[in-house]
């Protein structure tokens, strides 16, 4: 059998009318849930070089604060 060659089907330019119509916001719903951005504040962001720094920074409060909680609970 012989191939047949395919031409690029690319274009190097498209009109707006040639893309069909857009939805906005279809992905936002998906993109939110499984994605938390959180924005420091520059002295806040200066103390860390790494986005690992800060979470390993974060995740020693979590667990500070977990052994905090039941170190103050009142004994009954």
């Amino acid at each position: 059998m012989k191939k047949v060659k395919k031409e690029d089907e690319l274009k190097p330019e498209y009109k707006r009318s040639e893309l069909g119509k857009g939805v906005r916001g279809k992905y936002y719903e998906s993109y939110k849930s499984s994605h938390n951005l959180v924005l420091l504040n520059p002295e806040v962001a200066s103390a860390f070089p790494t986005e690992q720094a800060v979470n390993k920074a974060l995740m020693s409060l979590i667990v500070k604060s977990k052994t905090a909680k039941t170190l103050t609970k009142k004994s009954s």
